[in-house]
């Protein structure tokens, strides 16, 4: 008779989650699952609500992206009520949401992935963790920790809150940037895209080129791709643009976030949790079968960096350029979402200074007139975790009669568990295991940041 092997909880993600690894009676792997435990219900319990307050409520789903939530709540609303927000407005939510980006990728990578790889796989649970980072690379942990720090107050000091935001609203944003702010936020940009250019340089002289076998083995799948690009020359954007649907082929179609129903499908196993998000347009229904799958498709860093065409920064994309004569296009290798996330790192501090220096920026014409009322509304933004989707309906008197979230984790809830699965196989032997080989499934998890 065979067994089960629990890895409760996933660690160093944000959230929780758990594995379950099924071996059969030669004690080799016959399934594995990833199930994600955490009921948000956001769906339902903001019926009701006057829809000027849901970005205020839905920035709660998550307490690392919340800017994210906050940005598409508030465009999802404009669409309800028919307004435009002004062009400053418009870029001041864009800034936020990007700075944001700058802060969240120096977390997952130095805090929750670089344990991995700093300190091994295989070395023990008990120092494979930010504090043994610290003691194993004080100087590296130090710069991390001011760099982040400098990104989080950078938005306190302008938006009033780094969590939980309320600066944003239906129309555009609160307030003004001050002439002062703006100089001072250039400044620390600077030094953030200083890191930035520095942690890729880090990462690719002691931890991709250190584990280049692990990264073209470990939780290996093939898979589409969904991200967002410009309508015009098919760049990586974050904040807006068009959703772009690649085939594992390379082959691709773009569609305004709006018809996001044509394309894409949610799908539910038995033995899960979450909504699986899958290729509707693509006819070929859904699996999750390693050698077939059908429908599966990925979002967060690797996609972007796939599906669109170049990056309109100059130092992030002549870090696409080198990645993609290494890897290929699209490439698939799961570990490689660490080496995306970090060219996405320069190029949210880069896109931060263009926006910062753009002219309108200190314009005082911040808010676009709003007037509540009946309609539909699908506001999407690109999460550090995914293409976020929130789609609202509002009634005549202006609040929320339904509404449907993708949120970015979501579209990588299928293709976790196929990487989970594909590690578990390649590694769990004759009933073989130990520490180290239960860690390396979980890295397969952390590559996606759930």
């Amino acid at each position: 008779m065979g067994k089960v092997l629990n890895i409760q909880p996933v660690t160093r993600i944000e959230g929780h989650a758990r594995i379950a690894v099924h071996l059969d009676d030669a004690g080799n792997v016959e399934n594995a699952y990833m199930s994600l435990m955490s009921l948000r219900g956001f769906e339902k319990f903001i019926e009701g609500r006057p829809a000027e307050e849901v970005p205020r409520i839905v920035n709660r789903i998550c307490g690392i992206c919340p800017w994210m939530h906050h940005t598409a709540g508030n465009k999802a609303v404009d669409g309800c009520f028919g307004v435009t927000p002004t062009e400053t407005g418009q870029k001041l939510r864009e800034l936020l949401q990007v700075m944001a980006h700058i802060n969240d990728k120096i977390l997952h990578f130095f805090f929750l992935a670089a344990p991995d790889f700093v300190l091994g796989p295989d070395a023990d649970y008990s120092v494979r963790n930010v504090i043994g980072v610290v003691k194993a690379a004080p100087e590296l942990a130090t710069q991390v920790v001011k760099m982040r720090q400098l990104g989080q107050m950078m938005i306190d000091r302008f938006a009033g809150k780094a969590i939980h935001p309320v600066a944003a609203v239906v129309g555009g944003f609160s307030k003004p940037l001050p002439e002062a702010e703006r100089q001072a936020m250039l400044r620390d940009t600077r030094t953030l895209l200083d890191f930035s250019l520095y942690a890729l340089d880090f990462a690719k002289n002691n931890v991709f080129s250190k584990y280049l076998g692990a990264i073209n083995q470990l939780g290996v799948i093939t898979t589409g791709f969904l991200g967002t690009v410009d309508p015009a020359d098919g760049s990586l954007r974050l904040f807006d643009g068009r959703q772009r649907l690649m085939k594992a082929d390379g082959s691709y179609v773009d569609f305004d976030g709006a018809d996001y129903l044509d394309y894409l499908g949610e799908h539910v196993e038995p033995w899960g949790y979450g909504k699986m998000p899958y290729a509707r347009s693509w006819n070929e229904g859904f699996s999750l079968d390693l050698d077939a799958p059908k429908g599966i498709y990925r979002a967060n860093t690797l996609a972007r960096i796939n599906v669109c065409d170049k990056i309109s920064t100059p130092h992030a994309q002549a870090a696409l350029e080198e990645f993609r004569a290494a890897f290929g296009r699209p490439a698939q290798a799961t570990l490689l979402y660490h080496y995306a996330r970090l060219i996405e790192l320069i190029y949210a501090c880069e896109r931060t200074m263009e926006l910062l220096n753009w002219d309108g920026i200190t314009d005082t014409d911040v808010r676009a007139k709003v007037e509540p009322k009946a309609g539909r509304g699908v506001g999407i933004v690109e999460a550090p975790r995914g293409t976020l989707i929130h789609d609202y309906h509002t009634d005549a008197d202006g609040c929320i009669a339904s509404a449907n979230l993708i949120v970015g984790t979501t579209h990588n809830i299928g293709p976790m568990n196929m990487s989970v699965k594909q590690a578990a196989t390649s590694l769990i032997k004759d009933g073989h295991y130990d520490q180290g080989i239960l860690n390396k499934v979980e890295m397969a998890v952390r590559a996606y940041d759930p």
